[in-house]
């Protein structure tokens, strides 16, 4: 409960900046997967905290335009705590977006 107005909390205004919210969702899956860390490719806050999508190296080729990555949809509570991910698709490094 908040001690001026004495409405509670929502999670928006206890939600971690959109720089943190980045690292940690690229970070935490990193960890999870035992990949290294991707890009953010997207980030958006939600009721519950923030979503994003990371792109990250599955399997490592050469020449590196042939490694596999993939693109996961990240899920983050207010607190920056990874609640669920799903990998959205896969495909080369080098392939050129068609969609």
């Amino acid at each position: 409960m908040n001690a001026t107005d004495g409405k509670g909390d929502t999670a928006a205004e206890k939600r971690i900046d959109v720089s943190t919210a980045m690292r940690r969702a690229s970070g935490q899956l990193a960890e999870l997967l035992r990949c290294e860390p991707g890009a953010v490719s997207a980030l958006r806050a939600t009721d519950e905290g923030w979503c994003a999508d990371v792109e990250v190296v599955e399997l490592e080729r050469v020449p590196d335009t042939m490694s596999v990555m993939a693109s996961y949809r990240v899920t983050l509570d207010a607190d920056g705590l990874l609640v669920a991910y799903e990998r959205k698709h896969r495909y080369a490094r080098g392939q050129i977006d068609r969609r």
